[in-house]
């Protein structure tokens, strides 16, 4: 993030514009949810960051990393079921990693450290119908696009983006192994996981917020991320054998990459 850019009133923003989304979207939310879940997930985030957008607001110049433990903080407090721990857990263990300020080395750090956190908490992998498999891709792409393919972090965010909507698609044809979706077994294949999608709706309100940030259109003449998983063109034939075999490359693949 350039020099002159106030780090963190730059995260209050993108508080604010995470909040009105997923106020948007919580009716969406909710309807993913009462497919597989327990129909709490939209206005449970909802609450979670309205709550968040008042405690930091509340705040006096905050660093960035004061800003995001506080809207970790919220989250974790109003936030039920295990949307909470998960989402708030894993920003308040990430916000350290921006102590020093918002850099191409510190957003990197950032992501992999959250996504260690919904891991270790949900104790989930790749290929489970989980926030996991939106997460994995969307962190092992923004790390390769700054550490290898030298982009700047907008760009490689832009492409962590894309990477997270393959993330997104990819839950719709799997069968949840995690969380009361795992219940129904076969019958929760051909729902997008409510998590996932919410993580990409959080992913392209960042997108936006950095770029209003640094006064910059939001990158869109970017080369395509790698092949989507397995199964996210809806192509799966259903035998849970062949299925688990992709699955289980995706997840050896991804995290390779990812953590």
């Amino acid at each position: 993030m350039a020099a002159d850019t106030d780090h963190g009133a730059a995260v209050v923003a993108a508080v604010a514009r995470v909040a009105d989304r997923i106020a948007d979207e919580r009716a969406y939310l909710t309807d993913l949810d009462s497919a597989i879940g327990d129909a709490d997930h939209g206005a449970n985030l909802d609450r979670g960051f309205r709550a968040a957008v008042e405690q930091v607001d509340a705040l006096d110049d905050p660093t960035p990393e004061e800003a995001v433990q506080t809207v970790g903080t919220a989250l974790i407090s109003e936030v039920g079921g295990a949307a909470g721990p998960l989402y708030g857990g894993g920003l308040m263990r990430a916000a350290g990693q921006l102590s020093d300020g918002i850099t191409a080395e510190s957003t990197v750090a950032f992501a992999e450290a959250y996504l260690d956190s919904v891991r270790d908490r949900g104790d989930a992998r790749v290929g489970q119908k989980t926030m996991v498999d939106a997460l994995v891709p969307a962190v092992h792409t923004y790390k390769k696009s700054i550490e290898e393919d030298d982009l700047d972090p907008l760009a490689a965010l832009a492409k962590a983006v894309d990477a997270c909507r393959r993330g997104v698609a990819f839950t719709v044809p799997i069968r949840a192994e995690k969380g009361r979706a795992s219940y129904l077994g076969w019958r929760s294949v051909g729902h997008p996981d409510p998590g996932a999608t919410s993580t990409l709706f959080l992913a392209e309100e960042l997108l936006a917020a950095a770029a209003a940030a640094l006064d910059r259109e939001v990158p869109t003449d970017l080369d395509a991320t790698a092949p989507a998983p397995p199964g996210a063109d809806g192509d799966r034939d259903g035998d849970p054998d062949r299925d688990g075999a992709a699955t289980a490359d995706a997840a050896d693949t991804a995290d390779e990459g990812g953590s």
